[in-house]
């Protein structure tokens, strides 16, 4: 099936809970040169503004997400889709679940960072609203790759029409 033939999957996000894991690590697994163990969840997912959710499709794990919450921002710190549920909107439904929860008033960003090699994932969240904001020189201890940091701001959805009316009024006039 072509990537345009493929009809999005809805599927069930929730939160992570510990028989999560295996599946969860099977998907780490298969979308990383080097993954996270399961050491590095637990310390993680055991701070205490670090989340983990699941996206579910008959009850099984398909991707899942890990982030920490601060005062003024979401910092997505993983985030993957199995291979065989890649482009059919599992990824796209987990993000949204993350834009839900920004707001003018407390959290207006997401933030997160690319390897420089890993184009798939630049072009996906490219394609979910995120921008490259900066280049951090060798930020990964297993490479001496770079990383472009990308973010995500919160817009109002009146600004959000607005803005897109106008732009339709331009083109237009």
């Amino acid at each position: 099936m072509s990537y345009d033939q493929k009809q999005e999957l809805q599927v069930h996000i929730r939160w992570m809970i510990r028989r999560d894991m295996l599946e969860v690590l099977d998907i780490e697994a298969e979308s990383f040169e080097f993954p996270w163990l399961e050491e590095d969840f637990i310390r993680c997912l055991r701070q205490r503004n670090c989340i983990g959710m699941v996206a579910e499709h008959n009850d099984c794990v398909v991707g899942f997400m890990v982030y920490d919450l601060s005062k003024t921002r979401l910092h997505l710190l993983n985030f993957a889709v199995a291979r065989d549920f890649r482009r059919y909107g599992v990824g796209s439904q987990m993000i949204s679940k993350l834009v839900g929860k920004l707001s003018s008033q407390r959290r207006t960003r997401i933030v997160l960072e690319v390897r420089e090699t890993n184009l798939a994932a630049q072009l996906f969240f490219r394609s979910n609203g995120f921008r490259a904001v900066s280049v951090l020189r060798d930020f990964y201890e297993d490479t001496p790759e770079d990383a472009y940091l990308m973010q995500y701001r919160y817009r109002p959805e009146s600004q959000a029409f607005v803005e897109s009316e106008n732009r339709i009024t331009r083109l237009a006039g």
